[in-house]
């Protein structure tokens, strides 16, 4: 697991990073939350890009076969923002689940973590 960070919306985030550690995912007996956020993890690989081949890279990196993480980024709106969870396979080279909202508002986002993270983790 990787934890959501942002600096525009950290309350958002905080409650993402604390649905990503409380998930129950199938068939996974060992998870492990990083120090550090998926932006951090990218620039240490240098592998920036949203893409398979990216994930990839960080999965081997840490030596995971499944990435769990968030991404945060503003909405049309000063107020929304768009709150992205995916499970990747990195052994299939794909995602395995990914669930995405825009919310009105970071208390709104707060309130809908735990559901997006149960979404992309079924």
């Amino acid at each position: 697991m990787i934890p959501a960070e942002s600096n525009t919306f950290p309350r958002a985030a905080e409650a993402v990073t604390g649905s990503l550690a409380g998930a129950a995912i199938g068939g996974i007996d060992e998870m492990h939350m990083t120090k550090v956020p998926l932006e951090v993890v990218q620039l240490a690989i240098e592998c920036v890009d949203p893409s398979d081949a990216c994930y990839q890279a960080i999965g081997r990196s840490m030596s995971a076969n499944r990435l769990l993480f968030a991404r945060i980024d503003p909405g049309a709106t000063r107020r929304q923002l768009k709150v992205t969870v995916t499970l990747y396979d990195v052994d299939a080279r794909a995602a395995r689940g990914t669930a995405q909202k825009v919310f009105p508002t970071e208390d709104q986002a707060v309130a809908g973590a735990a559901a997006l993270v149960a979404e992309a983790t079924r």
